[in-house]
């Protein structure tokens, strides 16, 4: 007996100074201001900018830059302050994670900037405002991959649905604030530079294959640094079609879905001929809309067809969860094979990889050499992609959807809503 209670004494001093040392990661509360401003914001009404009033900026005057900057310091703290409040809401000990408690700390830390600064009067004035704004966005840009890390560490402690559902509204959360911000930044350079080719996130013209050669260009380079081996992308069908869209929106979900592809491909073929010189090509096929009379809404539809092999019928119900793709990554229950390349995206991780810069001339997205630079951040073989650019495709009502032919390939079924007629669409 006294041999017992030693033990137990000697396990429980053994555990004390290990619990001491995690509880002293949770994050403090915040500064009594800080905790007023953040209720005051977070029960205020969201006011939604609509598409409609997004592209009326143009053609830019200076009061229609201060309207937005006004626009911008209202409503983006308030989008904080409901984010925080959803860190906060967390399991405690998912909480105390460093990655989960850093985003915490960051997002209270932006909050405070942005809550607590004058509103520019003057165009001076928000070109200083701008500038700053910029660099807040860029000090972001890896808040997503290290939320994943930090999910990864906790998902013993939360459900999949769980953490599916916050990560949903994490990641939305973070698509409208950086649509609000990089709206403004854009239409703040241009007043002051008239060669500025897009005032605003919306691309009037953007052409669909154009952004296809450009994503498959770096995904051909990515994939052959990797895999030795690249398939080659044939586009047919309106190749010369325009459609008005988020240029950064599509350069992701492309991205994301041509790596799948061509992974796949490589793997598949190679296990079936050593000679990878014949590898069959990805199919791209694009289908403008006929815009008829009476036909609103309209979309603009690609299909990726692959010839990779398809997805196993055991994991075609999990391609699209959190859960499954971070499982790949070594959580409880894998089973070693990965998932496949529809599970974790091992090919160089995310389409966001880069060395943290936004480059000048596109502040949206710039592919050089083996940097893709979005503002999703370096999300390195998290596999969020498919969860993350269905959400991209879903955010103004389009959609995207898998369709596996086991032994044989995969279509990707991408539908996307035309934003010059998508006015009621919100932000």
């Amino acid at each position: 007996m006294i041999l017992k209670s030693r033990t137990l004494r000697n396990s429980f001093t053994l555990l004390l100074p290990r619990r001491r040392q995690f509880v002293r990661r949770a994050p403090a509360p915040g500064p009594k201001e800080v905790t007023e401003l953040l209720a005051k914001y977070a029960s205020s009404p969201h006011r939604p900018l609509n598409l409609s009033a997004m592209l009326s900026f143009q053609p830019l005057t200076p009061a229609s830059v201060l309207a937005s900057v006004s626009y911008a310091l209202e409503e983006i703290p308030r989008r904080l302050a409901t984010r925080i409040q959803s860190i906060e809401s967390l399991p405690f000990i998912v909480g105390t994670n460093p990655y989960v408690a850093s985003i915490l700390a960051a997002h209270r830390e932006s909050f405070m900037w942005l809550a607590t600064y004058p509103t520019p009067k003057t165009l001076e004035d928000n070109a200083k405002f701008a500038e700053s704004l910029e660099d807040l966005v860029e000090k972001h840009a890896n808040d997503v991959p290290t939320l994943a890390k930090g999910f990864q560490e906790c998902s013993k402690y939360m459900t999949n649905s769980q953490i599916s559902e916050f990560l949903d509204g994490a990641i939305r959360n973070r698509i409208s604030v950086r649509l609000i911000a990089e709206q403004h930044i854009s239409v703040s350079r241009a007043i002051h530079d008239p060669t500025y080719p897009n005032a605003g996130v919306v691309n009037m013209q953007c052409s669909p294959a154009d952004m296809v050669r450009m994503c498959g260009s770096f995904v051909n380079e990515l994939c052959e640094a990797t895999l030795g081996a690249s398939p080659t992308i044939t586009i047919e069908g309106d190749r010369h079609a325009t459609f008005a869209y988020v240029p950064v929106h599509l350069e992701y979900i492309l991205t994301e879905i041509l790596k799948n592809a061509f992974r796949a491909t490589v793997e598949h073929h190679s296990k079936k001929n050593k000679d990878r010189s014949s590898l069959p090509s990805i199919l791209i096929t694009l289908s403008a809309p006929r815009r008829l009379p009476g036909s609103s809404p309209n979309y603009f539809s690609i299909r990726i067809r692959d010839q990779g092999g398809g997805v196993a019928p055991a994991n075609i119900s999990q391609i699209f969860s959190y859960a499954f793709t971070t499982a790949g990554r070594g959580a409880s229950g894998d089973d070693g094979s990965g998932g496949g390349p529809y599970a974790a995206q091992h090919v160089g991780g995310s389409a966001a990889i880069g060395d943290g810069g936004v480059g000048q001339g596109n502040l949206f997205g710039e592919i050089t050499g083996k940097g893709l630079q979005t503002g999703l951040g370096t999300i390195a073989g998290l596999g969020y992609g498919l969860p993350m650019s269905r959400l991209y495709a879903k955010y103004f009502g389009g959609s995207l959807d898998l369709m596996s032919l086991e032994g044989w390939g995969c279509d990707v079924y991408l539908k996307l809503r035309c934003l010059d007629e998508a006015g009621d669409s919100e932000i």
